[in-house]
């Protein structure tokens, strides 16, 4: 079955984007694809048809695909709790926590559980395609690797290298990249393509001849810089710390979310930033939250009780009640929900030390973190209009202004909790702002003018992975790499 593998000369050279716009393409030339990623480590996650959840990545990529997305697309997700903790997913399930020592050792084992999960994907598609994590670089990594080389020797994968120019270096990071790697790693890997690239691919050309000359492999093309990536999720939450800060004067509507350093699933935020007349900031710490914010959202969080401490920490809890006796209003989404609370328990040590601590006191509930993961997709009403997301969470929480749901999901089962004054509010609700209809009724809610048609997120997302596609094809030697994909399981004799 044919398969391609693509791995990066570091983290965050857009190989997500690249696998998703190659996927889309293929799927656009009549090819029936699915997408694999053997290992992710990413607080960003996505609910499955099947009940489990994998990266936000392969969730796009199957989006890309126009597949529902399965747990084999993401067999081992690693979401970190701690500095050095993080809880394993393995077939989207939780198996456990493991400390950065402790993985490294067991790793290996989960070899068996990325094979199984890659040949029920083989036996659906007519092309698999791969994508790695962080770099084959990291030869002090490679003893019992999944996530690169380890599957693609055992997989028997081609490998093509995504080089970041626009980060600078690349051709050192390519040709260097063949240097420190074992022989046999490098022999995995057919070519390259440089990503990023910004103005005329021609100026690249000796750059490009260079690289070939000096690494062996070919080049399959110059992707240039995509604007249209803006409107796709991110999976990685370094473009949080890299996005610069803006403030845009002519939006009338402010929506602030403080960023803490187990933040998860902040896509969601994503449609709200792209509609018009709001400006979403995302505020890194050491900076208080802005009195000019018409909403503050508590956005998801995998280590609730840590992220809380972290918040007050940074005195945000004091903006944050000086908002609310400004007339401000507050949105928890999921772990951000349990934050406003009275009280946070974790009697058995599920994100972290076992115990109890006070919440901020903004929603009359109290959450005890226990029980069965809640995975599911969703739908219902909120604020008199639909929605659809996902719940992806663990606990219960209880209390008065339970009573006063915020939403209504379609299964009759209510959802969040609102204060008395209707200003605070909180769900567990992942994606809750997809629908056009639901970003308009919050819009109208903080007081701005009605959104004017517009899209759900999804149809926006799908127009990007078109317009990325049809880049791809202009750029990149999509032939080539459907060749070199059909050697798959009979490469390494070359």
């Amino acid at each position: 079955m044919a398969a391609v593998m693509f791995q990066g000369t570091g983290s965050d050279v857009g190989k997500s984007v690249l696998v998703a716009g190659l996927c889309r393409a293929l799927v656009n030339r009549g090819l029936k694809v699915l997408p694999f990623k053997p290992q992710n480590m990413s607080n960003n996650a996505a609910v499955t048809v099947d009940g489990g959840e994998i990266g936000r990545a392969q969730a796009l990529q199957a989006q890309a695909c126009r597949v529902l997305p399965t747990v084999e697309m993401n067999p081992v997700l690693l979401k970190p709790q701690a500095d050095r903790t993080s809880q394993l997913v393995v077939h989207g399930r939780v198996r456990g926590r493991l400390r950065a020592g402790n993985y490294r050792e067991a790793r290996a084992a989960l070899l068996n559980d990325v094979m199984a999960s890659y040949a029920r994907l083989q036996v659906s598609a007519d092309i698999v395609v791969v994508e790695g994590a962080g770099s084959p670089a990291e030869i002090n990594l490679r003893a019992g690797d999944i996530a690169n080389m380890g599957f693609a020797r055992a997989a028997d994968v081609p490998v093509v290298l995504v080089g970041d120019i626009d980060r600078g270096g690349v051709i050192a990071s390519i040709v260097g990249t063949k240097t420190v790697i074992d022989p046999a790693d490098a022999r995995m890997i057919a070519g390259f393509l440089i990503n990023k690239f910004r103005g005329d691919p021609a100026l690249f050309e000796d750059g490009y001849r260079q690289i070939e000359a000096l690494s062996g492999w070919c080049g399959f093309g110059v992707v240039p810089w995509l604007a249209e990536v803006a409107r796709l999720p991110s999976e990685d939450a370094v473009v949080l710390e890299r996005a610069p800060v803006t403030v845009a004067e002519d939006k009338p509507l402010v929506i602030a979310c403080p960023i803490t350093p187990r933040l998860s699933n902040f896509d969601d935020l994503d449609p709200l930033a792209q509609t018009e007349g709001v400006e979403v900031r995302m505020i890194r710490p050491g900076t208080p939250l802005p009195v000019d914010a018409d909403l503050v959202v508590l956005a998801g969080s995998k280590a609730t009780i840590a992220d809380l401490e972290f918040l007050r920490a940074e005195g945000w809890d004091i903006d944050l009640l000086a908002h609310v006796r400004r007339g401000g209003r507050v949105l928890g989404i999921c772990g951000g929900y349990q934050m406003l609370g009275r009280t946070i328990a974790d009697p058995s040590g599920v994100e972290g030390p076992a115990g109890e601590v006070n919440g901020l006191g903004l929603l009359a509930v109290d959450t005890v973190l226990a029980g069965v993961k809640a995975l599911r997709t969703v739908a219902g009403t909120a604020l008199d209009a639909a929605f659809d997301g996902y719940e992806m969470h663990i606990g219960t929480t209880i209390g008065p202004d339970t009573a006063r749901p915020m939403a209504l999901l379609e299964d009759g089962r209510p959802d969040g909790a609102m204060s008395a004054n209707g200003r605070i509010m909180g769900t567990y609700v992942h994606g809750l702002f997809n629908k056009a209809a639901q970003r308009s009724a919050w819009v109208r809610l903080l007081g701005g003018s009605p959104v004017a048609g517009g899209a759900d997120h999804a149809a926006v997302v799908d127009e990007a992975l078109d317009a990325i596609a049809e880049r791809l094809e202009q750029h990149v030697d999509v032939d080539a790499l459907i060749a070199l994909s059909e050697r798959a399981g009979n490469y390494q004799g070359k």
